[in-house]
């Protein structure tokens, strides 16, 4: 009796998971009815994922959709979500709403902007609205945005300044270097006509050490985004990485935004959150331009990085573009192609124009933020690039 027991609760488990899966109306098959938390959580999912905009059937425990066409009722289901579900489903949640039911327009009211979790989809979500954000929401917006960016600072400044102080001390290069600073790879390859086989070692005639990165040791970096819309995620890790390279004294950083005009928020960069309300999301691209303006800026072309955050859909000319990229890297410059910076997985970009890059020794990739700092390391230091 005990395992009959124990069997029909299983089946009535299985039979409530199905429930929850397929939404309850006509066609589900369980003829299971719902109470209490599940009732809630069936509620709050139908109001976003069920059919018809807002066909269902209310009080019968049936799955109703809609979330009516006022911030209440919106900042009411934002609350309910989060009762129900852990951080990483409500923020899924929160752009499935934005881009099914068409709530943009009502991120514009600051009782909306309170009741959201922020992240970084959100932010882009406000950076393509600021130009139509009314004054009573901007501040709002603002600290919206300043609490990701800080979460952001908060993960990934640390890593990022020490592994590039690591690069940069790496790449002063000495030739009498105490025991501790020598390079062995660079110096056995620099000493190979001295290997003796009958003792098989080679004598160092030159050592080649790493030097130690002073205060007047400068690189350039110059980050070129690309503001189109689809790069919303990129913008906002972009600026924020920006930020960071902007606090390192042996660094010169300059950051550029482009999509048929060029901006340079350079002299913003001690404030990340003021760089991205200067960037526009949205519009066309002029790739070409953007490198005519960073190719102008670059003085010492040996010490540069130059970092291209773009889907590579060029709208300019295409020819002009490569050449550009191409004579960069015969003086020295050092090129980096990003299709994204971002944790949302492989991206649509111009498959041509990366292979034509690809081809001048430039490769295009898309890139997640963890990674960033081992990418702009072996850009600093000259060495391949950590393509995944």
């Amino acid at each position: 009796m005990a395992g009959t027991g124990s069997a029909a609760v299983v089946g009535e488990e299985r039979l409530r998971r199905w429930r929850m899966v397929l939404g309850g109306g006509e066609a589900d098959g369980t003829g299971c009815a719902l109470s209490g938390a599940d009732a809630g959580m069936d509620a709050v999912l139908g109001a976003l994922y069920g059919g018809n905009g807002g066909a269902g059937r209310k009080g019968t425990g049936e799955r109703s959709a809609g979330l009516g066409g006022s911030a209440p009722n919106v900042a009411r289901w934002l609350g309910d979500i989060r009762t129900y579900f852990p951080t990483s489903v409500v923020q899924v949640m929160q752009r499935d709403a934005i881009q099914r039911l068409g709530l943009s327009a009502l991120l514009l009211e600051p009782e909306m902007l309170e009741a959201v979790t922020p992240d970084v989809h959100l932010v882009g979500t406000l950076l393509s609205l600021n130009k139509a954000m009314p004054e009573t929401t901007r501040e709002t917006a603002r600290t919206v945005v300043r609490k990701v960016v800080e979460e952001l600072e908060k993960r990934l400044a640390s890593r990022t300044r020490a592994t590039l102080t690591g690069a940069l001390d790496r790449s002063a290069r000495i030739s009498r270097p105490r025991h501790a600073d020598i390079d062995w790879g660079r110096t056995i390859r620099a000493n190979l006509k001295n290997y003796l086989p009958e003792h098989r070692t080679v004598v160092p005639e030159r050592l080649v050490g790493y030097g130690r990165a002073s205060r007047a040791v400068k690189k350039e970096v110059v980050l070129c985004i690309d503001q189109s819309g689809s790069m919303a995620a990129s913008v906002v890790y972009a600026s924020v990485f920006g930020a960071v390279l902007a606090s390192m004294r042996s660094i010169e950083t300059r950051l550029v935004v482009f999509d048929t005009a060029v901006v340079d928020l350079t002299d913003q960069l001690d404030d990340p959150v003021d760089v991205l309300f200067g960037t526009q999301l949205g519009g066309g691209t002029d790739i070409n331009r953007a490198l005519a303006y960073c190719q102008s800026k670059i003085t010492r072309p040996a010490d540069t990085v130059v970092v291209l955050i773009s889907d590579l859909y060029e709208g300019g000319i295409r020819d002009e573009m490569l050449k550009r990229v191409a004579a960069m890297k015969a003086a020295g410059v050092e090129f980096v192609t990003l299709l994204a910076l971002s944790d949302e997985g492989a991206p649509a970009y111009d498959r041509e124009h990366a292979a034509a890059l690809a081809a001048l020794g430039a490769p295009a990739f898309a890139c997640t933020p963890d990674l960033f700092p081992e990418v702009m390391a072996a850009a600093l230091e000259k060495r391949p690039l950590p393509v995944p």
